[in-house]
C-alpha cells in the first residue's frame, strides 16, 4: 500500500540507540538515585533504569508496529477483540497475558505502567481516560480522538493526572520538521500568508481506495468471523449488523467509527504547520465536497481554516484537500515538476517553501540554512518511554496533540451533511472561549457525541 506521509516529513534522520536515548534522558532531568519501584511507589515514579509493564490495546495492524516499536519494554499485556486480526502480535510476544476486553484487563493487571492504544478512532477516548484516571501512561494513536469534545478532555485529563502522553504522529520527531520550523523563523519567506496541505486519500489511484467513502449502509447481512467480539469492537458507538466492509481498517471512512481522510492524514500533516507558525484555535472553518451523507465521508473535500495574528505573525489561511484534490499549481514551480500526492505549500511575504524546499530549486540553493536552534528527538517512541521515567514531556504529549486534533475535526464537523444548506451560505465562527460555534447553533450538536450504554465517558 503507498502511503504519501513521507510526502510531509523527510527521511528520519539515524536512529538513536537505546543506551544513548536512556543517557540523553538523565542528563536532561538531572541526576537521580536508582532504587526499587516497590520503595517509590505508583506509575509516574518508575526509574528510569527499571523497565515499563506496557500493555497494548488493540494489536492488530497498526498495533502490531506500536508494541514492537515499545517491545524494549515489558510487554505484559495484549488486548483485542479480534483474534484472528491480533494473533500476528499474539505470536510475537508469547508470554503477554491476552484479553478482549479492555476493562477486565485493566481491572486484573495491577502492574501495568502504561499503555498504548491503537483501537479505531470511536474508542480512542474511552481507552484513554479509563486508562489515564487509573493513573497510566498512554501512547495513543492518532488521530488522538473521535469527537473536538473528547480531544479537550483528554488533554485536561492527562493535565489533571500528571501522566506522560503522546499521540501517533511520528512524524514529529523527525529532522524535517524541525528544518522547516527554522526556515520559517528565519524568514526564509517572510511572513507566512497562507498553507495548503494535500493528500490523496481515500484514494489509492484512479479506480481504487484505502477505504470507502461517499457510499451508504450495506444492505446485505454478513456473519460474524469466529474469534470477533462484535459487541465490544462497536463499544460507544450505534449497533449495527457486522459487515466486512467495516472492520478490519475499512471503519475510517465511516461516521460513527473514523474520522475520514482528514483526521487520517491531518495530525500528521498539520503537525509542523501548527508549530511553525504558532497556531492555536481558528477563527472560522468553511468546507466544499464531493456529495456527502450520514454515513460516510465524502470521497473528496476542502476545508478552509482561517487564523488570526499570532504574536509577530500575521493572519494566516490553512487550506486542506483530500481525495485527490490540490491547490493551484504555484508559478515558481519547474516546468515539468509535479505536485505529489500529498505535500505542504507555505506561501510567505517574500517565497514559498514546498515540501520542505523553497521554490524554485534555485533559490533554495541561494539559500543559507539557518542554525539548528530546535532540540532534536531522541526517537517518537523514545520521547514517550522517556517521560514516562520522569524525563521531559513528548513532543506530541496530550496538551499539544489534544489542541491539534481539536481543530482538525472541527474541519469535519463543517462536512456534515445535517448542515450542508446552512453552510452553503456562511462559513462557521469559532468562539475558543466560549468553545462553541457562534452563528449557526446547531453545529455545536456535533462537538460530542452520544455514547451506547455501558460505554459513555461521563461515567468515567
Amino acid at each position: 500500500m503507498r502511503s504519501n506521509i513521507m510526502a510531509f516529513y523527510p527521511p528520519k534522520p539515524k536512529k538513536i540507540s537505546r543506551r544513548r536515548m536512556l543517557k540523553q534522558s538523565a542528563l536532561s532531568i538531572g541526576a537521580f538515585t536508582i532504587v526499587p519501584r516497590s520503595v517509590l511507589g505508583g506509575p509516574n515514579q518508575t526509574p528510569p533504569s527499571e523497565k515499563l509493564n506496557i500493555a497494548c490495546i488493540g494489536v492488530g495492524g497498526k498495533g502490531y508496529s506500536d508494541a514492537q516499536s515499545v517491545s524494549s519494554q515489558n510487554i505484559v499485556a495484549l488486548c483485542d477483540v479480534d483474534d484472528n486480526y491480533a494473533a500476528k502480535t499474539y505470536n510475537q510476544f508469547p508470554h503477554a497475558k491476552r484479553y478482549r476486553d479492555y476493562r477486565v484487563m485493566l481491572e486484573k493487571e495491577k502492574n501495568i505502567d502504561a499503555v498504548v492504544v491503537a483501537t479505531p478512532d470511536h474508542t480512542h477516548a474511552l481507552i484513554s481516560l479509563t486508562a489515564m484516571r487509573l493513573g497510566k501512561h498512554v501512547y495513543c494513536q492518532k488521530p488522538l480522538t473521535h469527537t473536538v469534545e473528547e480531544a479537550y478532555r483528554m488533554s485536561r485529563t492527562a493535565d489533571q493526572m500528571k501522566v506522560a502522553t503522546q499521540m501517533g504522529n511520528q512524524g514529529q520527531a523527525d529532522e524535517g520538521p524541525r528544518r522547516i520550523q527554522e526556515m520559517i523563523a528565519d524568514g526564509a519567506i517572510g511572513a507566512v500568508q497562507e498553507v495548503h496541505v494535500w493528500t490523496d486519500r481515500p484514494m489509492n489511484g484512479l479506480f481504487d481506495t484505502y477505504w470507502p467513502q461517499g457510499i451508504e449502509r450495506p444492505a446485505e447481512a454478513a456473519d460474524i468471523p469466529a474469534g470477533l467480539d462484535w459487541d465490544l469492537w462497536l463499544g460507544p458507538a450505534p449497533h449495527r449488523p457486522y459487515h466486512p466492509c467495516y472492520h478490519p481498517f475499512r471503519w475510517r471512512g465511516w461516521w460513527d467509527f473514523g474520522t475520514g481522510a482528514l483526521g487520517d492524514i491531518g495530525c500528521h500533516a498539520l503537525d509542523c504547520v501548527f508549530r511553525a507558525l504558532k497556531l492555536r484555535y481558528p477563527l472560522s472553518v468553511q468546507a466544499s465536497c464531493t456529495q456527502v451523507n450520514r454515513e460516510t465521508y465524502p470521497v473528496a473535500s476542502m476545508v478552509t481554516y482561517e487564523f488570526g495574528a499570532r504574536e509577530d505573525m500575521p493572519p494566516v489561511t490553512v487550506t486542506w484537500y483530500d481525495g485527490g484534490l490540490k491547490p493551484p499549481r504555484p508559478e515558481e514551480l519547474e516546468p515539468g515538476r509535479q505536485l505529489g500526492i500529498g505535500g505542504c505549500l507555505y506561501i510567505g511575504q517574500k517565497g514559498k517553501i514546498l515540501d520542505g524546499r523553497i521554490i524554485p530549486e534555485s533559490k533554495m540553493q541561494e539559500y543559507t540554512p539557518p542554525p539548528k536552534t530546535l532540540p532534536r528527538s531522541i526517537g517518537h517512541y523514545e520521547e514517550w518511554i522517556a517521560a514516562c521515567k520522569g524525563g521531559t514531556p513528548a513532543g506530541s504529549n496530550f496538551g499539544f496533540a489534544g489542541l491539534l486534533t481539536e481543530v482538525v475535526l472541527l474541519g469535519n464537523i463543517a462536512l456534515r451533511m445535517e448542515l450542508r444548506e446552512s453552510l452553503c451560505r456562511q462559513k462557521l465562527l469559532w468562539d475558543a472561549e466560549k468553545r462553541e460555534f457562534t452563528n449557526l447553533p446547531q453545529a455545536n450538536a456535533f462537538l460530542k457525541k452520544t455514547y451506547r450504554d455501558g460505554f459513555s465517558i461521563d461515567s468515567l
